[in-house]
């Protein structure tokens, strides 16, 4: 029994040090899948989310869900937000165009 509760929590503490070591910072547009400008983003659900391009934050906007998951499963660990939705100013340029 002793035997048992070693290797459970021996697998609790595997399973929780993989998590951790799985999340890594955000370095790709999840829209265009391009380098990130940490100057454009879009604030949605406490999280903020980098894109390539002002073209990106509609699109992120419009699927917030959508993208968060998708980073998420990528082991992306988003940043977090004061939870007041904001984004980036816009610059020219656009990835629609691309």
């Amino acid at each position: 029994m002793k035997h048992n509760k070693a290797i459970i929590a021996l697998l609790a503490i595997g399973s929780l040090a993989g998590a951790t070591a799985l999340a890594a910072p955000q370095t790709k547009c999840p829209v265009m899948g391009g380098k990130i400008d940490k100057s454009q983003y879009a604030d949605v659900n406490g999280k903020r989310i980098y894109v390539c391009c002002p073209g990106c934050i509609g699109k992120i906007k419009a699927a917030t869900d959508k993208y968060i998951k998708q980073l998420k499963a990528e082991g992306v660990e988003l940043e977090k937000t004061t939870g007041k939705e904001a984004t980036s100013a816009s610059k020219s340029g656009c990835c629609s165009s691309r």
